[in-house]
């Protein structure tokens, strides 16, 4: 190999900055080896001109390592270091301001926004004490949304689902308690209430509604992480393989 260049072989070794950019170029293009070469510009954090000069199995290394890499599933990480400041999840959901869950569910959605989320979710701890400890009082996302670009990714990813399962947990309660209330006040009288609330939305349409989120929550709990990857990569790990094959003949 001509270029020495760090490869990140674990999530904490890649930025969630890296991780939007990479994102942003995968969605935008149909090119599987011109996203290869993106992967290990921006992950390796060399210079696409650069990229272009390693050795074609090289490259192929590379891409493997980066790509299982995406298959890991680190632990939820209550607090964590960037640039020497101990950041901290929001010590109790519950407490939550206006201003923060506002910001959070605008921009938790999509991994382009991601960064700002984090700075809403974490924030600098200003008092500890063994196992407890207070962050920073919300100002703005803005405060910490760049900063936030540079958390290790495996924190990232882990945090939002650790927040789906959070959303997942509350709309299961909601789900039962209305088929509770079904139960008890029957089936007619309950669903003419709900419409009634809910600006002549059916209950039954609802309760579909909140099934279908569910589900969609079950499906990112299983594989986070690499439904971002390009779709190449996603259908099958093993076109990776095929494009080395065809390179090799």
């Amino acid at each position: 190999m001509q270029t020495k260049i760090k490869i990140p072989t674990e999530l904490s070794d890649i930025s969630l900055g890296n991780y939007q950019k990479f994102i942003k170029v995968s969605e935008d293009s149909n090119d599987d080896v011109f996203v290869f070469e993106k992967m290990v510009e921006i992950f390796c954090g060399i210079k696409l001109m650069e990229v272009i000069q390693i050795k074609w199995n090289d490259v192929q290394y590379i891409v493997k390592k980066i790509t299982d890499a995406f298959q890991q599933k680190p632990d939820f990480k209550q607090t964590f270091k960037l640039n020497n400041i101990e950041f901290g999840f929001i010590p109790n959901m519950e407490q939550m301001s206006f201003g923060e869950f506002i910001d959070l569910q605008t921009n938790i959605e999509n991994i382009e926004d991601f960064h700002k989320a984090m700075a809403v979710l974490y924030r600098p701890i200003t008092e500890k004490k063994n196992d407890t400890y207070k962050i920073e009082d919300y100002v703005s996302s803005a405060n910490y949304s760049d900063v936030m670009k540079f958390a290790p990714c495996d924190v990232a990813l882990a945090a939002k689902v650790f927040f789906c399962d959070l959303e997942k947990e509350l709309l299961n309660s909601t789900l039962i308690y209305l088929e509770k209330m079904m139960t008890m006040k029957g089936s007619e009288v309950l669903a003419k209430e709900f419409s009634l609330a809910n600006n002549g939305v059916g209950i039954k349409a609802y309760m579909q509604s909140v099934k279908e989120t569910l589900k969609d929550f079950e499906e990112l709990r299983e594989c986070p992480y690499m439904t971002a990857l390009h779709s190449s990569l996603l259908k099958n790990k093993s076109e990776i393989s095929r494009i080395m094959r065809c390179s090799d003949n």
